[in-house]
C-alpha cells in the first residue's frame, strides 16, 4: 500500500514523538523519516535503533517533509512553528500529538506560510513513562486518535489514512469539541488522581503497607509528567470548568452521605456511577483484564 506521506519529520523523540516513528518505520507508513530533538541520547537511540534516515535542527529535517508532526510540549508548538515555516516546502502539512486543540488552532494557521496547512491530532495512548527508551511501535494500537475537522477533507484523509497506518482508530472532531470530551474523558481523571496523590502526605505512615491494586491503578497516572501537565491543564483551563464543578459536587454528595451515616444515598450514588460506566463499551473490553484486589497481578511495564 502507498504510504499517506512518503517524508516524515517529528520534532520531539520523546514517548510520543518516538513511537510515532518507530511506528511509522516498522509499518512502512512513510518512506523516510527524519528527526529534531534537544536530547542527543533519544537522537542516538533512534539512530541505533534504525528509526531515522535523518537528524538534524527542525530548521532542517523540515526541509523535505510531507508531514511535520510537533511532539513538543503545547505551549512550545508556536515557537516551533515559527523556526521551521520558512523552510516548510508549498503542501507540506503540520500536524501535533498535543492534548488541547483549540489553543493550537488559534495560534498555528497564523504562522505558516501560503501552502502550509495545520490540522490537529490527539493520540489517546501514552503512559507515565517518557523519553525514547519507552517508545513503542505498537503504542498506538486500537487506540483512538482525534484529527481535527479544519482542513479540505483531501488533506484530512491523507492524515487520517497515516494515523490507520500506526494502528489508530481515527475520530473526526472540531477544536473546541475535541477539548471538552477529552476534560471529562482525561484531564479530570488527572486531577482527581493530583490530588488524591497530593493529599496521601496526611495518611499513616504505614498505610502503603496496605495498598492493593485499586490504589495502583488510580494513582498511576499521577506519575506523569508534572510539567506537561501543568501545561496541558492550564491550556484547557476553559473546557475543564464544567466537568471539575460536575466531580467536586460528586465528592460533596458522597461524602455528605457518609458524614449522615446513608447508606441507601451511597447504594444510589454507587449503582449510578456503574449504570454510567456500562454505557461505555471500551470499558467493558478494559474490565475484562483489569486485575482485581487481593489477586496476583504482574506489575505494568
Amino acid at each position: 500500500m502507498t504510504p499517506a506521506f512518503e517524508r516524515i519529520a517529528v520534532i520531539g523523540l520523546g514517548l510520543l514523538g518516538g513511537s510515532v516513528a518507530r511506528a511509522a518505520r516498522e509499518r512502512d507508513a512513510a518512506k523516510w523519516i527524519a528527526a529534531a530533538t534537544r536530547r542527543r541520547d533519544a537522537l542516538d537511540a533512534a539512530r541505533a535503533a534504525g528509526v531515522l534516515d535523518v537528524a538534524g535542527t527542525p530548521e532542517e529535517v523540515c526541509v523535505d517533509a510531507d508531514l511535520v508532526v510537533l511532539a513538543t510540549p503545547v505551549f512550545a508548538m508556536a515557537e516551533t512553528v515559527r523556526r521551521i515555516a520558512p523552510h516548510l516546502r508549498p503542501g507540506a502539512l503540520v500536524t501535533d500529538v498535543g492534548s488541547v486543540k483549540r489553543v493550537l488552532h488559534e495560534s498555528l494557521p497564523g504562522l505558516l506560510p501560503r501552502g502550509v496547512s495545520y490540522i490537529g491530532s490527539h493520540p489517546m495512548a501514552g503512559s507515565h513513562h517518557r523519553g525514547f527508551a519507552h517508545a513503542r511501535a505498537d503504542l498506538f494500537d486500537g487506540a483512538a486518535c482525534i484529527v481535527t475537522q479544519t482542513a479540505p477533507s483531501e488533506e484530512r484523509d491523507r492524515l487520517c489514512r497515516f494515523w490507520q497506518a500506526l494502528g489508530a482508530r481515527v475520530h473526526l472532531r472540531e477544536p473546541s469539541d475535541h477539548d471538552i470530551e477529552v476534560s471529562w474523558m482525561s484531564h479530570v481523571p488527572h486531577v482527581l488522581a493530583y490530588a488524591f496523590a497530593h493529599a496521601l502526605s496526611a495518611a499513616p505512615a504505614a498505610a502503603h503497607e496496605v495498598a492493593g491494586a485499586g490504589f495502583r491503578d488510580f494513582t498511576r497516572i499521577a506519575r506523569s509528567e508534572p510539567e506537561l501537565w501543568g501545561d496541558i491543564l492550564t491550556a484547557n483551563r476553559k473546557a475543564l470548568s464544567a466537568p471539575l464543578q460536575a466531580a467536586g459536587e460528586a465528592i460533596e454528595r458522597m461524602a455528605r452521605a457518609i458524614e449522615a451515616n446513608d447508606s441507601d444515598a451511597l447504594e444510589q450514588i454507587i449503582g449510578s456511577a456503574r449504570d454510567t460506566l456500562a454505557g461505555f463499551p471500551q470499558y467493558e473490553t478494559i474490565e475484562q483484564h483489569e486485575p482485581r484486589e487481593g489477586h496476583a497481578t504482574r506489575d505494568e511495564e
